[in-house]
């Protein structure tokens, strides 16, 4: 994370280039939520960011010889089938 200078938190601009009704509507729905369109778009990123991190951890959550082929691989021999007993 970008350090603070003075207390002020450092930001940096991400621009991205949108058709003109795109952005009518984005405006028109933060008027609607009562926000700016940057903390719209802000919030919508964050809340995208979320989903993301929980749909992948939970794959990762849960590692066994059926959800990851290398894995399988790797687990197949004498020494670690006596975690298979357990």
């Amino acid at each position: 994370m970008a350090r603070a200078i003075d207390g002020i938190p450092i930001r940096v601009r991400i621009s991205v280039d949108v058709e003109p009704e795109f952005r009518r509507r984005l405006r028109l729905a933060a008027a609607q939520s009562d926000v700016t369109v940057r903390e719209y778009v802000l919030g919508a990123i964050r809340d995208r960011l979320r989903q993301d991190s929980d749909e992948n951890a939970a794959p990762a959550a849960i590692l066994t010889a059926a959800t990851d082929p290398v894995l399988a691989e790797l687990w197949s021999n004498e020494h670690d089938a006596a975690y298979d007993r357990i």
